[in-house]
């Protein structure tokens, strides 16, 4: 599984991409499941977030969902921060 994570925003409005393929991990079953459910439960449209807040635009094998700060559940936040530390 592909999955990719964009940010955009913030108040520097620096942004940052990541990819991660979890095919070739150990935990890849830990980061599909956590990537599907993320794809489930976001929104096909941009949210509103908050002024100077985090967007992101996640992508999983050509799904793209997109979520905004601070509305994050704990699971996306997960997803979007480990992508982005871990991806290249």
């Amino acid at each position: 599984m592909r999955i990719a994570v964009r940010r955009t925003g913030g108040l520097a409005g620096i942004e940052r991409h990541a990819e991660v393929d979890t095919s070739t991990r150990p935990d890849a079953q830990e980061w599909d499941a956590l990537a599907r459910q993320v794809v489930d439960e976001g929104g096909a449209a941009p949210p509103a977030g908050v002024p100077d807040g985090f967007r992101y635009e996640v992508t999983v094998d050509g799904r793209t969902v997109h979520l905004a700060d601070p509305g994050l559940t704990d699971q996306q936040r997960e997803l979007v921060t480990g992508v982005l530390k871990e991806g290249a």
